[in-house]
């Protein structure tokens, strides 16, 4: 979508001037409402004093932080301007009650009033400036989708009524991001009582991965006949391999609730059926603790695993680490690691998931499994990025294969990043075979529908027990 790089950049650049304009006009306010200030004769000087001035460079690069932290830089294209307002408001809000206490309160004169005062022209002068800057990029956004000069490039998954009243809509100006239809996927197939239309078919189903890589498509829209509800469910559940946002006519809502969290968007009514439910700015929260505890264990407990590698080196002839491919957020391929368990060459004849009493794990390896201790360098991974401290397990490519065969709404669990620990494995533990697999995806399923920073935290703590408590097997 053209102009979306170019958002990012204007809507920091507002920010930062606007809290700096806002700063420099608290402080001259500042000056003249309190009583006194030791050495200052002038405005001019005041501002020109230090600490004023290292503020002035300093706190807008705070402002950034904050905001970045209430998730308002997510979406950029995506903005309500009621959101907007109460996001902004919120924020401003917060920041200014940090500032105040942290650096104002202690140098102000002993008057409540002239608290009020301080502490109210802050706010007022940082969401003022913030949200006027704001507004005026949001309403020049808003001006080039309503032109239809920024859409979304999407292929209609459909070629029957339903599919063309879809396009008729979608090519509508709308204040809501539009779309430029590429064109219609036959998907007959699949789901051969669909009624053929008159529509342009660039291919069927087998076609959509080579269509959506030579158009660039950055959307899929499911629009169908009336079907099957289960039929429609395999057919959405099978395109989550393709990574891209899907969405589906609203008329479909009933059948896809209590298996999939829906989001719905302004303008024509489609569910978004694919987002994650964790809101914006906790997303952002997750990935800094995501970031700064890996980060800690793998320099505080360095000691720790120097030994452990000591360990499983004597334990048994063969590497100190495994490599394992895994497929993890949007389907993307990368590579776990782990303290080797098992005795070398212990998968010579394939992949073979670990049982009970299983004689290919060795001495140490029992202990390393009931502690989860051979879990512990993936906070490499989480530091690189490829996973989270909190999220579904990461499965291979072998297993993926047949799980969907059974369960394709699997394919849900790409929408986030997979985890060290999840749901799964601390109410469950790990699985000996497929139809295990299966049974604990089905909590894995129930957190994806319910994320949040408490539940993160919830089950890092049963993990902390489970580790405390060796019931890891």
């Amino acid at each position: 979508m053209s102009g979306k790089k170019s958002q990012l950049f204007k809507y920091l650049v507002a920010d930062y001037l606007s809290a700096s304009l806002a700063w420099l006009a608290f402080n001259m306010v500042r000056f003249y409402l309190l009583a006194q200030y030791d050495g200052f004769d002038s405005l001019s000087n005041f501002l020109q004093y230090r600490q004023v001035v290292k503020g002035q460079i300093i706190i807008p690069f705070g402002w950034l932080v904050l905001h970045y932290y209430s998730g308002y830089y997510n979406k950029l294209l995506e903005k309500s301007r009621l959101a907007e307002f109460f996001v902004t408001f919120s924020t401003a809000f917060i920041g200014t009650v940090f500032i105040f206490f942290s650096l104002l309160l202690k140098s102000l004169p002993e008057s409540i009033r002239v608290y009020y005062e301080q502490f109210s022209c802050l706010f007022l002068f940082t969401f003022g400036f913030t949200y006027f800057c704001r507004l005026l990029i949001t309403n020049q956004t808003s001006r080039k989708i309503h032109k239809r000069e920024w859409t979304i490039k999407a292929l209609i998954l459909g070629n029957g009524e339903k599919a063309m009243q879809t396009q008729r809509y979608l090519d509508k100006p709308s204040e809501a991001l539009s779309y430029t239809i590429q064109g219609f996927v036959d998907i007959s197939a699949v789901l051969p009582h669909q009624k053929a239309g008159d529509l342009p078919v660039l291919g069927n189903l087998g076609d959509l991965s080579s269509l959506i890589k030579e158009l660039q498509t950055e959307e899929l829209i499911v629009a169908v006949d009336s079907v099957d509800d289960e039929d429609l469910l395999a057919l959405l559940y099978s395109l989550y391999q393709h990574k891209l946002p899907i969405k589906l006519p609203i008329s479909h809502t009933k059948l896809l609730t209590g298996s999939i969290k829906i989001k719905t968007i302004t303008g024509y009514p489609l569910i978004d059926i694919t987002g994650s439910n964790y809101p914006e700015g906790e997303k952002n929260i997750k990935l800094s603790i995501d970031k700064l505890i890996s980060g800690l264990v793998l320099v505080l407990l360095s000691p720790v695993y120097l030994y452990w590698a000591i360990r499983v080196k004597t334990d048994a002839k063969g590497p100190v680490f495994i490599k394992q491919e895994r497929i993890g957020y949007h389907g993307k391929p990368f590579t776990i690691y782990k303290f080797r368990t098992m005795y070398e060459n212990a998968e010579k004849d394939g992949p073979l998931l670990a049982s009970e009493n299983d004689g290919r794990i060795t001495p140490y390896g029992q202990i390393m499994r009931k502690y989860r201790f051979d879990e512990f360098p993936q906070f490499w991974n989480v530091l690189k990025g490829d996973m989270s401290l909190v999220g579904p397990r990461p499965e291979r490519k072998h297993y993926i294969d047949q799980i969907v065969k059974k369960a394709p709404y699997f394919y849900l669990l790409h929408n986030v990043k997979p985890g060290i620990t999840s749901w799964g494995m601390v109410k469950f533990g790990y699985a000996c075979n497929v139809e295990e697999m299966i049974e604990r995806m089905q909590y894995d399923i129930l957190y994806y529908e319910n994320m949040s920073l408490m539940l993160d935290l919830k089950i890092l703590i049963y993990t902390i027990k489970t580790i405390y408590t060796g019931k890891g097997i």
